[in-house]
């Protein structure tokens, strides 16, 4: 059970000083004011106050808390003397006036204070414990517990079911009101109320209607001491009308138009959810062309003709019912320039061009216009939404004016065409805009969003539970906007028609109760609305006088661990709320403080158990009515410590195994000692035996082989020890003993033994291991200690491998334990097994925390942190700090107060004001030497003053400096930390040019009166604010100024384009600056002429600024161009763009000479191959890949890495050589000379390496001249080339002969209707008037082949049918066969298909001949 504050100031009980005479009353049961500041009688206990006179010198914390107090207490103390004032006396209370007018005769502190404490309790209140006992033994007016929701929508073939359920002492009835009238129940057969409970149930399994329930319902739970409301519950009907029956022409749309199917759904409750498919049921394909709106429409930016392979249905799902209602489909008729439906071209960057659809600059589908508003509730999402058409899609990017979006709320939906903010606060408002853009250009819609809120609480009213002539308020704080208006009931009524109370006033959201009686009981509501809601609440006022009593069980038992934290824990209940004190052996002295702390809830905390702690604890609750107490029975074990640990063993298999495990406990607990392997429990077989210390296994196997742990645990704690058994395979003795054995880490030390017992220091000695083959170089001791970081080993000292005995230095009032490790070159030994222990005697302290610091967290107080002492220079038990200050420079006393832990928090300080601090070390062997003085500072306000006489100057376009009059150093409070500059782009001076408006800053450090702000745009109006900033933040802003910009520099042009579409001609195109930063002028292009490394003669053309694109004719079809364009502004050319024109497709190599290559470099700077150790060599390898001829000896330069190097180049894409390899004659190896020049050639590469005895850093020069196109033949002079082309010309040779003869034989053609278009030029019609036929599925025709270039001819005929193919309604009989027309072109449209006859192939034709 928790419990709140108690009244006055209970969990100080004898840290309040008061007057004599009241002491007096106190001891008699008295009370100066009945029932009210009988609390003080509680905490001025005789004997326990302190003497006025001795009030400097109380503890600090007692007067903190008091300053706190009456800093608090002011508002609500003027507010109780009004009230005082206003309200009739009434018999029984005369002593309130003279206590009030004795705490306006400026008493002495402590009178004020304890004053002010009592009033702190207007707002207190009980919290009752949910132990049952006593719920069901105190009144209690009613609570809604359970209610439906405010807007409750229910299925019609279910029964209705309206919630309410409540609690109270006694338990509640119920009533209902429908539409604010009364709701009897009684008379209709339908409606029942579930036994114990509120709860409506409408019932309509006998017939009838929901629908004729609808309606606002609430609730009413009643007991005695008032009654509770529940909401205004709006009861509806769920819906899904039937969609209305219509019947849909086929939607006509040109193609690349843009399209809106409309859905307009049913209106059902709630709102259906809406989806397209076709009719057969197949989800409709959505991307970022095609994409359903939050309307339920189905949008297409562009139409394309694919869309018209399905129709299109909206759907309607409804929640409650669970059906899904279909609309006619929609059939599209997609009229197209191009009826060629290429599914290869659907992902075709040109797709729309491909088509012949026009590109289309964006515009918005939805919303319309260019500007749209939006209104949103507080805490709802906020979705905007924007579709656009054009050609091609365009994309939808969202921005907020002025500001960023929020990153952590929002996210995009519907391919970015919505953007989505979660949770909307009122710092979302604002104006969003969206903007649409394709490579045709951009548009943009702007939506103003305005942010308004249902009432919402601020400070909701709870439930206040009193004792008899306390005093309490009831608080009904919301917000909302518009701002909510507030109306105060009482047990359902308006609070105006109620009897009048003289305990209680209104005032606002507020009700302040006063000298609360039994009589008081009552249920308060609080209904709070505006336009867009309300919110209702209940809160009752309950009044109790119950004695104190105890919760948990008595003489309750508990045993803890030496050295331990403990938490005793007495919970309590009783109104008014009871005063709580510990007490130890009956022993008078309340336990607060030390080592000891009382929670604010009664449990009693020991920060470090003791022997001595162990007794019988006391605690007592007393209040006005009596008191009740409790004991607890402390006992104090010993811990439980394994002072024999197992250690890590190596043994052969079949040999027999202990490993030790003996432990020390606490006689009266029960120990149980296991074993663990490898973290899991160990099963004890026939080859194992476990002892009460020890565990031994037999014939050992190499299953054995991993770690065990020794558990030794008691009911209250345990300890582990973890040991590693290695197992060795027999093997055969070494014959050769002469070998070389392997060296390995040194075995532990062993044997630790400590002698020469001193009070600060002792003497360590060790048996030293094995050093396998590796001689032990150091010997590093370490130490444990049990009480401040148990378990935790530290380094202690470092000692050569030459000794084995050691004296060392020890700090007092520490339990030592060490041990040792061996180290030599190969690695360390595992830790020895740990020596005894040796506490040595304490001390006090010889030296004071580090780091101390005084530091604000809050403008009222300083913190006082310092870094914590550890367990070596504690010197002695329960260490402690003294901690003290006072204000720099002042003659006033020292606070001191004494802290546990590592900071302490002064309050009630002035704003940034010096303090001197000391913290000082403190055990129970005295205080440790007088510390050092650090100055602090209390925290930080905001700065009181702004920046004055702000002056501006630009410099530049993009730079302005600043001047300005510094601040009065007591205006800043706190530390200066810098000037800050706040400053925005208001416009630009150009027109129509939208810009951010997003605030930056620029920081001036220090205590500065001038800066610069760089980094401007040119040519824009600005507004600037400074502000000082110290560690808090930013204090007031200044004036605002503004400034102005010149023009500069435009930045570069956009997306400048080279395109070359013939050999003849190049397009460039381009878009106009980002950043104009001015007016423009013009754009100046500069272009030239370069093949390979040769260039040709710069051109300057300068445009107009309208003009974005240029056309120039090549005078040069092989060279390239190097084209860099900048835009110009009255100020000068911006940053310029390069592009070159592409490479041309067919670009060959000449071959007419001997080409040579350009210059090739090779560094050496490359990997080292090989390095000896007498003569250094080192290869190093570069590659280049020439990529034009030239007529310059080829360069391969070389830097080389060592004094006498080997070095490679490499050269690349050469064609193959005759030469098998290269040997240049080898020089003599004098002084900077060359030597062993050797080429190694391939297919494509040649490796040329040499040897020389350079310095480092010296570059070489490799020529060499390629002619290996004097020894190529020429292609036309090739054997097989001639035989080749001989086959083609008897080929075609053949056909011809074949083709003359089947001509004068005649053929037989289909017959097909004639096509009503003209002929295209891209017809296959030929000189003699023969066609090219197919069918429907575009299969070549029997007796058709196929051209050279892959498309499907018909034979030609022997005899000129075009004559009779173009003659209208002619007939043609030649034999009979057939008679119709003949048609020139296949559509693919045509479905009277695969009639045709077969025409004679070439085949046939031979075949008839042989």
């Amino acid at each position: 059970m928790r419990r709140l504050a108690a009244r006055g100031a209970a969990g100080d009980a004898g840290e309040v000083a008061a007057p004599a005479t009241d002491s007096t009353d106190c001891a008699q049961g008295r009370s100066p004011r009945p029932r009210r500041l009988i609390d003080l009688c509680a905490i001025w206990d005789p004997g326990a106050f302190l003497p006025a006179a001795s009030w400097e010198s109380a503890p600090g914390i007692t007067r903190r808390r008091l300053n706190e107090a009456e800093t608090l207490s002011s508002v609500r103390e003027a507010q109780l003397e009004r009230l005082e004032a206003a309200r009739p006396r009434r018999p029984g209370s005369r002593e309130r006036g003279p206590v009030l007018r004795m705490a306006r005769q400026q008493p002495p502190p402590w009178v004020h204070a304890a004053v002010l404490l009592c009033l702190l309790c207007l707002s207190g209140a009980i919290e009752i414990p949910m132990d049952p006992s006593i719920q069901n033994e105190l009144s209690q007016p009613p609570t809604i517990t359970k209610q439906s929701v405010k807007d409750h929508i229910v299925d019609p073939r279910d029964n209705i079911l309206i919630e309410c359920e409540a609690k109270g002492n006694p338990a509640p009835s119920f009533h209902w009101t429908r539409n604010s009238r009364y709701f009897n129940i009684a008379k209709d057969p339908r409606v029942s109320m579930r036994r114990r409970s509120g709860t409506l149930v409408i019932d309509f399994r006998s017939g009838g209607r929901p629908e004729e329930y609808e309606g606002e319902y609430q609730c009413f739970a009643r007991n005695k001491y008032g009654t509770a409301l529940s909401n205004r519950i709006r009861l509806q009907v769920s819906k899904s009308p039937l969609w209305p029956k219509e019947n849909l022409d086929p939607v006509v749309v040109q193609e690349g138009a843009p399209l809106t199917l409309q859905c307009n759904p049913p209106p059902g409750l709630p709102s259906p959810v809406i989806f397209w498919m076709s009719s057969s049921m197949e989800p409709i394909t959505q991307d970022k062309r095609v994409s359903q709106g939050h309307n339920g429409d189905l949008y297409f930016s562009n139409v394309m003709l694919q869309d018209m392979q399905t129709d299109y249905s909206c759907n309607a799902r409804f929640h409650f019912t669970h059906t899904i209602q279909q609309k006619n489909a929609f059939t599209l008729k997609v009229l197209t320039n191009n009826p060629y439906n290429d599914s290869s071209l659907r992902n075709h960057p040109d797709m729309y061009s491909a088509r012949g659809v026009a590109e289309r600059t964006p515009s918005f589908m939805y919303p319309q216009g260019t500007a749209s508003s939006q209104m949103v509730l507080r805490g709802m999402d906020l979705l905007l939404e924007c579709i656009a058409s054009g050609v091609p899609t365009p994309d939808i990017a969202w921005y907020k004016k002025g500001g960023d979006l929020p990153s952590d709320k929002a996210k995009f939906e519907n391919f970015n065409k919505a953007l989505r903010i979660t949770n909307v606060s009122e710092e979302d408002s604002g104006e969003y805009f969206c903007l649409a853009s394709n490579k045709m250009g951009s548009t943009r819609h702007t939506i103003s969003v305005r942010v308004k809120a249902a009432p919402y609480w601020l400070d909701e009213p709870k439930n206040l539970i009193l004792a008899p002539g306390e005093d309490g308020r009831l608080v009904c704080r919301a917000n909302g906007n518009p701002k909510p208006t507030v109306q105060w009931m009482i047990n359902g009524e308006p609070l105006q028609s109620a009897p009048p109370n003289p305990n209680r006033e209104v005032a606002g959201d507020t009700i302040i109760f006063r000298d609360t009686q039994i009589s008081s009981r009552a249920v308060y509501q609080c209904n709070t609305s505006n336009e867009h809601g309300y919110l209702l609440a209940n809160a009752f006022v309950s009044v109790l006088d119950v004695p104190p009593r105890m919760l948990s069980p008595r003489n309750q038992l508990i045993r803890v661990i030496l050295y331990n934290r403990t938490r005793l824990d007495c919970p309590f209940f009783g109104s008014p709320i009871p005063t709580l004190r510990w007490f130890k052996n009956g022993q008078g002295s309340n336990l607060d403080g030390g080592n000891y702390h009382v929670y604010e809830n009664g449990s009693l905390e020991i920060k470090m158990i003791r022997k001595e702690d162990q007794g019988i604890y006391t605690c007592v609750a007393t209040n006005i009515l009596g008191k009740a107490e409790n004991q607890v029975r402390l006992e104090v074990k010993d811990p439980t410590r394994i002072f024999r640990m197992p250690e890590d063993q190596v043994a052969k298999r079949g040999t027999t195994v202990q490993l030790e495990c003996r432990v020390k406990h606490d006689p009266s607990l029960k120990l149980t000692v296991s074993w663990l392997k490898d973290d899991e429990p160990l099963y004890i077989g026939n080859r194992m035996k476990r002892e009460d210390d020890s565990l031994t296994i037999f014939g050992v196997a190499e299953r054995d082989q991993g770690s065990y742990t020794c558990v030794a645990s008691t009911e209250l704690d345990q300890d582990l020890a973890k040991a590693y058994l290695t197992v060795l395979a027999d093997q055969a003795t070494p014959t050769n003993h002469l070998a070389a054995l392997p060296k390995g880490r040194p075995d532990r030390p062993r044997d630790l033994e400590l002698t020469d017992l001193a009070e600060r220091s002792v003497r360590l000695t060790w048996i030293p291991g094995d050093d396998n083959n590796s001689p032990i170089t150091d010997y590093v001791v370490q130490f444990e200690e049990d009480q401040f970081q148990p378990g935790v080993w530290h380094d202690h000292s470092k000692f050569p491998g030459s000794v084995n005995s050691a004296v060392l230095q020890l700090s007092p009032y520490v339990n030592y334990q060490f041990r040792v490790i061996a180290i030599n070159e190969v690695g360390s030994s595992h830790p020895s097994l740990p020596s005894e222990r040796y506490r040595t005697s304490g001390a006090p302290p010889e030296s004071n925390p580090a780091d101390v610091k005084g530091e604000g967290t809050r403008k009222n107080n300083m913190e006082i942190t310092w870094t914590p002492m550890n367990a070596t220079s504690a010197f002695g038990p329960n260490l402690r700090y003294i901690v003290k200050w006072r204000r720099r420079e002042t003659r006033e006393s020292w606070n001191n107060v004494t802290v546990w832990g590592s900071r302490y928090v002064v309050g009630q300080t002035p704003v940034y004001v010096p303090y001197e601090i000391r913290v000082q070390a403190e055990n129970d062997f005295g205080k440790g030497p007088e510390p050092d003085t650090v100055i602090g500072y209390s925290g930080e306000d905001y700065p009181r003053a702004a920046p004055t006489d702000v002056k501006i100057r630009v410099l530049n376009s993009t730079a302005i400096s600043l001047q300005w009059n510094r601040v009065y150093p007591d205006t800043v409070q706190g530390q200066l930390r810098e000037y800050r500059a706040y400053y925005w782009r208001e416009s630009s001076l150009l027109k129509n040019l939208w810009v951010s408006q997003k605030r930056q800053q620029a920081s001036f450090p220090g205590d500065r009166p001038r800066g610069v702000v760089s980094r401007l745009f040119p040519y824009s109006n600005y507004k600037l604010e400074m502000v000082v900033v110290n560690g808090r933040g930013d204090g007031p802003r200044s004036e605002t100024k503004e400034f102005t910009t010149p023009e500069g520099v435009p930045s570069a042009p956009r997306r400048f384009r080279v395109r070359q579409p013939n050999l003849e001609t190049i397009n460039l195109e381009w878009d106009h600056p980002e950043h104009p930063n001015g007016i423009l002028i013009g754009y100046t292009l500069k272009y030239l002429a370069f093949n390979g490394t040769k260039l040709g003669k710069q051109i300057v053309e300068n445009f107009s600024p309208n003009q974005t694109k240029f056309t120039m004719q090549r005078a040069d079809p092989v060279s390239r161009y190097r084209f860099t364009l900048s835009a110009r502004t009255q100020v000068g050319s911006g940053e310029a763009v390069t592009e070159e024109s592409p490479a041309p497709p067919n670009e060959a190599t000449p071959t007419a000479a001997p080409p040579t290559w350009p210059p090739t470099t090779v560094g050496a700077t490359g990997a080292v191959s090989s390095t000896d150790a007498t003569a250094p060599a080192a290869t190093t390898e570069a590659t280049t890949v020439p990529t034009i001829p030239s007529v310059a000896p080829t360069t391969v330069a070389t830097t080389t890495a060592a004094t006498t190097t080997t070095t490679a180049a490499t050269t690349a894409e050469r064609p193959p050589t005759t030469a098998s390899g290269t040997k240049m004659p080898e020089s003599a190896p004098d002084r900077q000379s060359i030597w062993n020049v050797t080429v190694l050639p391939n297919s494509k590469w040649a490796n040329i390496t040499w040897k020389h005895n350079f310095g480092p850093g010296t570059d070489f020069v490799v020529e060499y001249i390629d002619t290996y196109t004097n020894n190529q033949a020429d292609i036309a002079t090739q054997g097989w080339f001639i035989g080749l082309m001989c086959a083609i010309a008897l080929l075609v040779l053949i056909l011809l002969i074949v083709c003359f003869i089947k001509r004068s034989r005649g053929g037989k053609y289909p017959v097909r209707e004639k096509k009503d278009v003209p002929l295209g030029p891209e017809d296959p019609k030929e000189e003699d008037g023969s066609f090219d036929y197919s069918d429907e599925d575009n299969k070549p025709l029997q007796g058709s082949q196929t051209s050279l270039d892959g498309t499907i001819k018909q034979q030609e005929s022997d005899d000129s049918l075009v004559d009779y193919g173009e003659g209208g309604e002619g007939q043609f009989n030649e034999d009979g066969s057939f008679i119709g027309q003949y048609t020139v072109k296949k559509d693919k449209e045509e479905t009277e298909g695969n009639e045709s006859s077969e025409a004679t192939s070439p085949v046939n034709a031979i075949y008839s001949l042989a």
